[in-house]
């Protein structure tokens, strides 16, 4: 018959091979990456894959305070992605639509007094 620690035993090292899987094809997400928006994904899901292994480690182990260690990676990684978005928000590499672009700033040069060529 299986006892309970032996199907813990077995999932959790079936779950550390599965993240250590998605850890190595995340980081090749984050060299491989083709735009920086990517990459930052990539990083935020690199959080998400830690805070996978601590949980799994704090499980196997029976040592539980590794959850709180965990919870404070989530929330540092949080804060993290925000800022990498405000920083790719700040490079201005989000355009408007070409055809709204020359009616805007013709109102734009009207409203402030500009003449029109």
């Amino acid at each position: 018959m299986i006892t309970p620690a032996a199907i813990i035993t077995v999932a959790s090292s079936a779950a550390l091979v599965i993240l250590g899987l998605a850890l190595i094809l995340t980081v090749w997400r984050v060299v491989d990456g083709p735009t920086l928006p990517d990459r930052i994904l990539a990083l935020d899901m690199l959080t998400g894959i830690a805070i996978g292994f601590i949980a799994v480690i704090a499980i196997k182990t029976g040592f539980f305070l590794y959850i709180d260690i965990a919870i404070s990676l989530g929330l540092v990684g949080f804060l993290a992605t925000v800022a990498f978005a405000r920083f790719v928000l700040s490079r201005g590499n989000i355009k408007s639509p070409a055809s709204a672009s020359p009616a805007k700033a013709a109102a734009k040069r009207r409203h402030a007094g500009g003449k029109k060529r």
